[in-house]
């Protein structure tokens, strides 16, 4: 990805921020103009519910709102588990931890994250993540490009789903269990 089109994309997340900075800050509630989403806390950008078995699943910023350049969901209630590991070919996902603390394995490094840090998992990176926390935790995730990752989520709601083929199809390379499965 050239770099003025990541940072420009990057901006594009930047703004949807916006929600959580006002919402948690007490700000009030600004005029919107007409063709701005604005997407409520706890809430989906479809109005449409969504679980994995291990968190809540909100659409913030969908593929029709940036024309396929970003994708960002929010995951909350997250418990132990995680997606298996896997990487993305052609597109980069940031994670923004927001409440409690999820360890991250990306390529062969693991770290531990806790509210406001945030780490990219580069696109051809093996990566995965799982809540580590004792109260559930919530974060963001931002894809760049948005690929085929909302219909993967809208279509695929088992993620122990361990079909290479599957997972191919949304353009996502399945590599293995979570280190993190226990």
């Amino acid at each position: 990805m050239e770099r003025r089109s990541f940072l420009r994309d990057a901006a594009l997340v930047s703004a949807g921020l916006y929600e959580l900075f006002t919402s948690s800050s007490g700000a009030q509630t600004a005029v919107v103009p007409p063709g701005v989403h604005v997407v409520g806390s706890g809430r989906d950008r479809f109005g449409e519910h969504r679980t994995l078995g291990f968190d809540t699943l909100s659409f913030k910023v969908g593929m029709s709102d940036t024309d396929g350049r970003l994708f960002i969901i929010e995951h909350s209630n997250l418990m132990h588990g995680g997606p298996p590991l896997h990487m993305h070919p052609h597109q980069e996902e940031w994670f923004y931890v927001m409440e409690g603390e999820v360890a991250f394995q990306v390529g062969e490094q693991r770290v531990r994250l806790g509210p406001g840090e945030s780490v990219l998992g580069p696109r051809g990176v093996p990566h995965t993540f799982s809540s580590v926390a004792t109260t559930p935790s919530r974060m963001l995730i931002a894809f760049c490009p948005a690929g085929e990752m909302e219909m993967f989520f809208r279509e695929v709601h088992d993620p122990h789903m361990n079909d290479p083929e599957i997972w191919r199809q949304y353009g996502v390379e399945l590599i293995g269990p979570s280190p993190f499965w226990t």
